[in-house]
């Protein structure tokens, strides 16, 4: 007889359903979004808790002078369905009433978001749900009361039975907290007690081996804005280190703890290693994409089919597709028959987006006969100065190409959807080991894009040089590798990554596209092959059933 399957509630700041509903930022919500709609079209119980960002993420508009600007629109959704249901969270000794919608047009997701937007809520509190990563300190704070403990109370009053409580990065981790309450104030149970039991029902992912990604919150603050849940400062210590570390609390209050690639889960191992043996062991779970969203139906069909014509003319009428909407976004009319290169992420300094230009005694010629065409795009966070700097810098570079290199303004899901479709050649060129997954290359591979990356992420699980896409550096190093001071070594990682990037472009890349048609479209249809089961979503959600959401025997 088949064992049930537990019943999940996934916890996450942001979600990417569809373009235009804006309420994720980037790679995080992504993921989320593919995560419900991959666990409706297999018939799993995973209901998904959020918010509804009255403004969204930032809209990135580029002005005259080519520096990035945010904007802050304010949405409004017709699909919405009412609940009928609000709870209220204790924020600043204040009762917070959040307002439960249910969304479910989007592949049928079954995903409820809470909303402060209310006038019982005063000019203040109202606006808690209104920027998606907005704000630090204490609005975010009430940001993460509203997801953490909001969500828990919504479940109740929606009368969800949940087993697992899936908290995908440390935001949500206050609805451990809140877990932790209902067991002593409402059954009684000891701190120790209600501490063991809820570590039964929680796993967490954890995404960034980025620092700054991971947040800390004084513990006067949390006091302050009630977050501790009458937990006193010594058990929140306990928990999360003083500063309060989401992610360290987050891993000790979980059961089960994953990283979202195989490289990453030894970089995340190594990160945390200091948190006590409490917390679990750091697994790793390949994230995967949904196939039906991202990869294009024409070149499904035409890899079925097999032949070297159809998967070439496939790809030229998406690769056209995508050199229309360039045109149509920026008014440049890029060249079907020459190479083009995708380059969309986040924009932080770690990524490096303008490595390629580093030297342009090397790179100028090939940009400048259009041998060499590139595609850029990504949004900076609205704080980060430096996030600026970089797409300020990447607008200068199509102002010296104009005809080569391209900058498509605010990154959403239809401007990622169209590069990873339609360019030939995907390139991610990150400092290892920093990129924790990168399911943009995912998407690409699926689609016969050739992926010319750093061994990061989840790209050492999928490459084989020179037959499915191409390693920069097939010996890859991080800055340990090198001595001096830190900036020293960082300057002489980005010199080794840099003669790689070259070497691979310019001697095995180029060659194979222009002399090499047929080596190429063998490439594109290895790239398809190797990636469209293993690094599907598919293959991810039974991952998490076997490794994080079944129940300890």
């Amino acid at each position: 007889m088949a064992t049930k399957k537990p019943k999940v509630s996934y916890f996450c700041m942001e979600y990417g359903l569809e373009s235009d509903f804006n309420i994720y930022s980037g790679g995080l919500g992504i993921l989320a979004g593919d995560h419900l709609k991959t666990a409706k079209d297999q018939g799993e119980s995973i209901i998904g808790l959020g918010i509804l960002w009255k403004q969204g993420y930032h809209k990135q508009e580029i002005g005259k002078d080519g520096r990035p600007r945010n904007a802050y629109p304010i949405y409004e959704y017709d699909f919405l369905k009412e609940t009928g249901i609000k709870v209220k969270v204790k924020i600043r000794q204040r009762d917070v009433y959040c307002k439960v919608w249910k969304v479910d047009c989007f592949n049928n997701v079954d995903l409820y978001l809470l909303d402060t937007d209310l006038p019982e809520n005063g000019g203040g509190d109202s606006w808690i749900t209104g920027q998606l990563y907005g704000w630090f300190g204490e609005e975010r704070i009430a940001q993460e009361m509203v997801l953490g403990i909001g969500g828990v109370k919504a479940l109740r009053k929606l009368d969800i039975e949940t087993d697992v409580y899936h908290f995908n990065e440390g935001h949500a981790v206050f609805a451990g907290i809140e877990l932790i309450r209902e067991k002593m104030e409402e059954e009684g149970m000891s701190y120790e007690e209600a501490v063991e039991a809820t570590q039964e029902e929680i796993v967490f992912t954890t995404h960034t081996p980025i620092k700054q990604g991971n947040e800390e919150h004084p513990h006067h603050r949390l006091r302050y804005m009630g977050a501790n849940q009458n937990l006193t400062t010594e058990q929140m210590v306990a928990l999360g280190g003083a500063p309060f570390n989401m992610t360290v609390a987050a891993l000790k209050l979980a059961r089960n703890a994953n990283g979202v690639a195989q490289l990453h889960k030894e970089t995340a191992r190594e990160m945390w290693k200091h948190v006590d043996k409490a917390a679990p062991q750091i697994e790793g779970i390949t994230n995967g994409v949904h196939r039906p969203t991202w990869v294009d139906e024409r070149m499904v069909n035409a890899f079925k089919d097999g032949s070297t014509e159809k998967v070439w003319n496939s790809h030229q009428d998406v690769k056209r597709d995508l050199i229309d909407y360039v045109e149509e976004q920026n008014g440049v009319t890029l060249d079907e028959d020459k190479l083009l290169i995708g380059f969309a992420r986040r924009a932080a300094p770690y990524k490096r987006s303008n490595l390629i230009f580093t030297k342009p005694e090397v790179i100028d010629k090939y940009l400048e006969d259009g041998k060499i065409q590139i595609i850029f795009s990504g949004k900076a966070h609205p704080l980060d100065d430096t996030g600026k700097e970089i797409v300020e810098r990447l607008v200068e570079m199509t102002e010296e190409y104009p005809e080569s290199v391209v900058f498509i303004e605010d990154y959403d899901m239809t401007t990622g959807k169209m590069l990873t479709r339609g360019c030939d050649v995907w390139l991610n060129n990150p400092r290892r080991p920093k990129e924790a997954s990168g399911t943009s290359g995912m998407k690409a591979a699926m689609n016969g894009v050739l992926n010319v990356s750093i061994l990061d992420g989840w790209w050492p699980e999928a490459c084989r040089h020179g037959e499915n896409g191409w390693a920069i550096g097939t010996e890859p190093k991080t800055a340990q590798d090198f001595t001096g001071t830190y900036d020293e070594r960082v300057e002489k990682l980005d010199e080794y990554d840099l003669k790689n990037l070259y070497d691979v472009l310019l001697d095995e890349v180029l060659p194979t596209y222009y002399e090499q048609q047929d080596k190429w479209v063998k490439m594109m249809t290895e790239s398809h092959d190797d990636t469209y089961e293993k690094f599907s979503a598919k293959r991810m959600l039974e991952h998490y059933y076997e490794l994080m959401y079944a129940p300890a025997e």
